[in-house]
């Protein structure tokens, strides 16, 4: 019976459980899958960003190129249209009205340079005229044939020189004067003087003249390169005369 009370010890202890551990190359597969997908995932995010930031850069270039194209033409061109597109719209409208005034500006700019050209010319003969008529009303001009005014000057084209010569014819002559003239230019060319006849068509060396009171002749000559014109000679033929009647000479204007 003392047995019967007896306690039967127990054994109190945790309950121990068993798992399968992971080897070594499980571990390092899913180190390798786990980098794959966190490079992927980066990758991605910087295409995006690179996408994003050309459009950006797409729309600034798209922005700015009329201004650039405005500012390369010679022109002046203007495009309301394209400005609308970046610019406000009374932004643009000033915008045209300076490209218009402007227009306007250099248009006048050039009509006032012909404007004053032509009445330079003009003054010039108006004033060899009004001379014209002095010299006539002082009397001067009684013996027949004279030269009024002679001159030559180089133009703005190296090489190129043009000639005036305006004639006259006193009152005591009745008929017209009939004759020719002959040019010879004085010119030096590396270091040597030469004279050089100038000719007229058909290269003839005569220039027929006829006229009543007056007479004007103008005319071009070109020399040749490195060449000095010292001076031109006028001679005055009467028609079916071997004799010249005047002989003039000018050196050129300075």
């Amino acid at each position: 019976m003392f047995n019967l009370f007896r306690k039967t010890p127990g054994i109190l202890a945790a309950r121990l459980v068993v798992r399968a551990r992971p080897s070594w190359q499980d571990r390092l597969a899913a180190a390798i899958i786990g980098c794959v997908f966190l490079a992927a995932f980066g990758w991605g995010m910087y295409e995006a960003g690179r996408h994003e930031a050309q459009e950006q850069q797409d729309d600034f270039e798209q922005s700015e190129r009329p201004d650039d194209a405005h500012e390369k033409l010679p022109s002046y061109s203007f495009n309301p249209s394209a400005c609308r597109q970046t610019k406000k719209q009374k932004l643009c409208g000033e915008i045209g009205d300076l490209t218009q005034q402007l227009q306007i500006n250099t248009t006048s700019n050039q009509n006032l340079t012909v404007q004053v050209k032509t009445l330079a010319s003009e003054n010039d003969q108006l004033k060899e005229k009004l001379a014209f008529l002095q010299h006539l009303l002082s009397g001067n001009n009684k013996t027949g044939i004279s030269v009024y005014q002679f001159s030559l000057k180089e133009t703005q084209t190296s090489g190129i020189y043009r000639y005036a010569l305006t004639l006259l014819q006193g009152e005591e002559k009745n008929g017209d004067f009939k004759g020719n003239l002959r040019f010879q230019v004085q010119l030096l060319q590396n270091g040597r003087s030469k004279t050089i006849p100038l000719t007229g068509k058909h290269s003839k060396r005569d220039f027929p003249v006829n006229f009543k009171s007056l007479h004007r002749f103008e005319e071009n000559f070109k020399v040749p390169p490195n060449a000095v014109v010292e001076s031109i000679q006028v001679q005055i033929f009467k028609h079916g005369e071997s004799k010249a009647l005047l002989t003039e000479i000018t050196k050129p204007a300075s």
